[in-house]
């Protein structure tokens, strides 16, 4: 076998393969003598049919079934030859030649080479917040509002009420399907009625009437009335407006303190807090740290292996968004939505690869019982939880990747310096609302 290797671009190879002529004779000889043993042909008794029928009958058909397996032998043994490590299949040319020996050229590409960067001078940031009596209020004010009820007001509506109310829609004065309902709650500011509807509502009182013109989003759910202009007549059937529980015993019996106490209360959601919090600090440096890890190694990443990811990726979200109710047939996803995130990933997956090989990490059996146990704390009973993981090898599997990335980001953490940035607790937890208010 001859081979000859040049670099196209990048990560592309294309490889000529030469294999002469003997060497495809002799293996469709062999297989031709293999079949004759077992062929049946009519006019010849089973195994006793001639070689020279035998080739008369299949030769043609086993020649091109040697060059196929050629083809896929012939590759794997010369990049192996080669030292090759090809990422993905190979396409393999027009040109392929099977009728004097056998000549095809094989276009592939390869892994980039991985040189882990120093990390000397390097510095991530790590954030710290404070949680704050304050902060506490907050949160029980978050929780009051989570466990709200209605009290029946005889006033016109405002922000933040609940209005009950009969609508029919028309379009062109015309019913359409799904245009009219009885009974409907709208909460008034929650913005999940089209633009109009829920504005239009503020003022009224239970018995009033009111008929509101408004116009369907152009992306709105319902392809055909997207865009189309709409007459709604109403009529209020009720006004109702928020109430937020009292912080006493009984509230803080509902929040899992059995005796009522209001400060074991807030000590439970205090220690809730600090869990959320530390969890949320020790994402964002791990995002800080496998960002600088992508920043410090700049590379080529196989094409082959974003299009898997990708792929990947799409199916996950796809399987998401079912599993929430939507129709496999309303999914418009293509895997070129999910390509920049998925040549991260596998960006990550090449540094972190090569992190382990030149510095022997393995998985730390204790950290993954830690692990697991940490995810079992929360369940009213966490011995079977853990029994659960430890039962099923892949859910273990899934604990043991888990835990071997975080040992590979502590790793990085020991090779940097890490600095603390106080931030505060509300900003940190709720990066968004900051945003927003800036």
């Amino acid at each position: 076998m001859q081979v000859s290797i040049e670099t196209t671009q990048g990560l592309e190879r294309r490889m000529m393969v030469e294999i002469n002529e003997e060497q495809i004779a002799e293996a469709v000889e062999a297989r031709l003598k293999s079949m004759a043993k077992t062929t049946k042909i009519k006019g010849f008794r089973a195994g006793k049919v001639p070689l020279k029928v035998v080739k008369q009958h299949y030769g043609g058909q086993v020649r091109q079934e040697i060059v196929s397996d050629l083809v896929q032998s012939t590759f794997y043994e010369a990049v192996t030859q080669e030292k090759l490590r090809p990422a993905g299949g190979p396409t393999i040319g027009n040109d392929l030649v099977a009728t004097d020996g056998l000549k095809y050229t094989a276009t592939f590409e390869v892994y980039p080479e991985v040189k882990i960067a120093s990390f000397e001078g390097v510095t991530l940031e790590k954030e710290a917040a404070e949680i704050g009596d304050a902060d506490v209020d907050d949160m029980i004010d978050t929780i009051r509002k989570q466990n709200k009820t209605w009290e029946v007001v005889e006033r016109g509506s405002d922000d933040g009420d609940q209005v009950t109310v009969d609508f029919a829609g028309s379009i062109e004065g015309e019913a359409f399907e799904g245009g009219s309902g009885t009974d409907m709650t709208v909460e008034i500011g929650a913005s999940r009625m089209i633009a109009g509807f829920e504005e239009g509502l503020k003022g009224l009182k239970k018995g009033e009437e009111t008929s509101l013109s408004l116009t369907f989003p152009d992306n709105y759910s319902q392809k055909e009335l997207a865009g189309k202009p709409v007459e709604f007549k109403i009529t209020v059937k009720a006004v109702e407006q928020v109430a937020l529980p009292e912080v006493d015993e009984d509230f803080a019996k509902k929040m899992g303190v059995e005796d009522g106490n209001i400060e074991q209360m807030r000590k439970d959601i205090r220690e809730n807090m600090q869990r959320e919090l530390d969890a949320k600090i020790k994402t964002n440096l791990k995002q800080v740290a496998m960002d600088k890890l992508i920043e410090l190694h700049q590379m080529d990443v196989p094409k082959a292996l974003i299009e898997q990811e990708a792929a990947v990726l799409m199916q996950q979200m796809q399987q998401n968004l079912v599993n929430q109710g939507m129709k496999q047939g309303d999914l418009q996803l293509g895997s070129d939505m999910f390509k920049e995130q998925a040549a991260r990933r596998v960006s990550l997956g090449l540094i972190m690869a090569e992190i382990v090989k030149e510095n022997d990490i393995k998985v730390d059996d204790e950290k993954v019982r830690a692990k697991v146990e940490e995810i079992a704390e929360p369940y009213d009973q966490p011995e079977q939880v853990i029994s659960w993981y430890y039962g099923d090898k892949q859910r273990l599997n899934e604990v043991e990747s888990l835990v071997f990335e975080e040992q590979i980001i502590e790793w990085l953490l020991s090779k940097v310096t890490v600095e603390e940035k106080s931030r505060n607790f509300k900003e940190l937890m709720q990066p968004e609302a900051k945003q927003a208010a800036s």
